[in-house]
């Protein structure tokens, strides 16, 4: 039955995207952007964004977390627009200036034979960053982890695959093969804002989340620079791709914690770019952990 299910989402979504593929990728944006804060809407996802947004902001408005998830669950759609379309997403973005002074100390990576480890979020249009990397002569690989559906797979694969090689799923084989490149100098994007069952619980957003110290520990292992990257869309649409200075080599723990900080900013920022729909937070209620 679950197969069943499964075929059927996968027909469905490659049948919405045959259908939009007609239209200019902003206007793709728009109606795939509706559709999933639709869906959304009309499924249990939206109480678990609530949740979150209630456990970080429990002042707010109830009606203005509403309409919060509303818009977050709206720009998922347009992010997922610009992965589904990724070979046009990267002639969108071909021109798009980086700001922050990151891009230099990934030059210097890269001049010195060295790999580096970009760390993102699900924030924004982050699939920019690998595009513009890519154009200024830096491919870089991810890690991502492969979707239950394997209808929806070779989809989601067949997008992200545009932006740089390797793509490595999560996993021991994947986890060597990664080590590879990083030895041989390669780049790397990472995601380190999901929870992780092994992680460490470290503050964000103002709560204990267990979160991945494998991205600085694979830094310090290499000797590579771990720098932060976002990718905010403005409020005229304009986007954006920040490239931060790297965050200084210490221990794993105050290296990521220090990448939840520069995340938190902006999401506090940006609230409706982060996707609020991953139980980020699971703290059970009868037990008080204390973030590190």
């Amino acid at each position: 039955m679950k197969m069943l299910l499964y075929r059927m989402q996968g027909l469905a979504l490659r049948a919405l995207l045959l259908l939009v593929s007609i239209l200019p990728l902003p206007a793709r944006r728009r109606v795939l952007g509706a559709v999933t804060e639709w869906t959304v809407r009309l499924s249990p996802l939206r109480r678990r964004a609530q949740e979150n947004l209630a456990r970080v902001w429990p002042d707010m408005p109830p009606q203005r977390r509403r309409t919060l998830m509303h818009d977050a669950a709206r720009n998922i759609g347009r992010t997922l627009t610009g992965i589904w379309f990724n070979a046009e997403f990267a002639k969108e973005v071909r021109d798009l200036d980086p700001e922050g002074p990151g891009l230099d100390a990934l030059r210097a990576a890269r001049a010195a034979g060295k790999g580096a480890i970009i760390v993102s979020g699900h924030f924004g249009q982050w699939e920019a960053i690998r595009h513009i990397l890519k154009r200024e002569g830096m491919e870089t690989g991810a890690i991502y982890r492969p979707n239950n559906n394997p209808y929806y797979e070779p989809i989601f694969r067949a997008g992200i695959e545009q932006g740089g090689a390797p793509i490595i799923p999560k996993g021991r084989a994947g986890n060597r093969d990664m080590l590879r490149h990083l030895r041989s100098g390669g780049f790397m994007a990472l995601l380190p804002d999901q929870h992780v069952r092994q992680g460490v619980w470290l503050d964000f957003l103002g709560h204990p989340a267990r979160t991945s110290l494998a991205a600085a520990e694979l830094a310090l292992r290499y000797g590579a620079p771990l720098v932060p990257a976002f990718a905010p869309e403005e409020a005229d649409g304009r986007l954006r791709v920040v490239i931060e200075a790297p965050i200084p080599p210490s221990d794993p723990e105050t290296m990521m914690r220090d990448f939840n900080e520069r995340l938190g900013s902006w999401v506090t920022r940006y609230p409706s770019q982060w996707h609020w729909l991953h139980r980020r937070w699971k703290i059970k209620r009868d037990k008080v952990a204390k973030a590190t």
